[in-house]
């Protein structure tokens, strides 16, 4: 299904850019939404993320050949924009440091239809700590698990976005989910020296 919705939006990006390009913002809209709002924890920063991702996309889409766009793997390569598009953001914050308390309430950041660590997420304060823990992955390890447990995609897929082997993104993978646990963990004697 993937491969034929890439296809068609690949022909009709090739075709007509603007209709082209309206396609596929419809279709890959969400998944990047959903991508850039996990790794950052704040809706505007996810949907101010998201429009400048789209509007590279869009750029780079009128420099490329009709045949560059009929070969695209449109979710990948937009994915990919987006994860470029987070790292600038987060070298611009360094340079610039903000206040800390970024993360939204974990009900909007964490939907329980959401597949991957949030089915396991049993109660609001699982999600709240599981957010809490995902933003302090280092990105190298938080976008390979938000892109594989979030957004759904492939290790073929991750790899692709990550610009790397596939072996290589299933060792990110596997690492930050390590790392989520060890957050995890770590935080769990805490809650219970304070609640005692």
């Amino acid at each position: 299904m993937e491969e034929e919705t890439a296809e068609c939006l690949g022909d009709l990006l090739a075709a007509d850019l603007d209709s082209g390009f309206t396609e596929l913002v419809r279709v890959h809209a969400r998944d990047v939404h959903t991508f850039l709002l996990r790794l950052s924890g704040s809706r505007a920063e996810a949907d101010d993320l998201g429009q400048d991702t789209f509007l590279r996309a869009y750029t780079a889409l009128q420099g490329y050949s009709g045949q560059r766009r009929r070969e695209l793997r449109p979710r990948a390569w937009l994915l990919t924009i987006a994860a470029n598009v987070w790292r600038n953001h987060l070298r611009s914050l360094a340079r610039r440091p903000v206040s800390a308390g970024r993360v939204e309430d974990a009900a909007d950041v964490w939907p329980d239809s959401g597949p991957g660590p949030v089915e396991r997420a049993e109660t609001a304060d699982d999600r709240d700590r599981l957010v809490a823990a995902l933003s302090e992955l280092p990105a190298q390890h938080r976008v390979p698990v938000v892109l594989h447990h979030v957004v759904g995609m492939s290790y073929s897929e991750v790899a692709e976005v990550q610009g790397c082997p596939v072996g290589t993104a299933k060792a990110q993978v596997s690492r930050g989910l390590s790392g989520l646990r060890r957050l995890l963990t770590a935080e769990r004697p805490a809650l219970r020296e304070v609640t005692a």
